[in-house]
């Protein structure tokens, strides 16, 4: 019987054929953090829909040639980390100094990387 790790690494490289996308390489302890992150700052089913986003952000960057594959899915995990750290932190009641600053807004300076816009006003 195959381990939970090993469940996962075969499933995602079943998802990256059948999109072909075998030459992507994908940290999939990475993406489990930054679901956990988005789970317990937000709420649980915050962590797939923070995943799915991040996912289709760094796609728009590769895909656009503002970045390598691993950079724009680094700067992607990044962004969704940082806000829903964030968001958390504005929505606590512990220091209403940073909810009256606007914690919750998302720092995209705070993380390096391409910038992860479409380039589409409308996106």
């Amino acid at each position: 019987m195959k381990s939970q790790d090993e469940t996962l690494e075969d499933w995602c490289r079943a998802l990256l054929q059948a999109f072909e996308l075998e030459d992507v390489e994908v940290d999939v302890n990475e993406v489990l953090a930054l679901a956990g992150v988005a789970a317990h700052s937000v709420v649980r089913p915050a962590a797939p829909l923070t995943t799915f986003i991040a996912g289709f952000a760094a796609g728009l960057a590769s895909g656009s040639g503002q970045a390598p594959d691993a950079v724009s899915m680094q700067a992607a995990m990044g962004v969704a980390r940082a806000l829903a750290q964030d968001y958390a932190a504005a929505d606590s009641p512990a220091d209403p100094a940073l909810q009256a600053e606007g914690a919750g807004a998302a720092r995209t300076d705070a993380v390096p990387g391409p910038s992860l816009s479409s380039g589409n006003p409308g996106a």
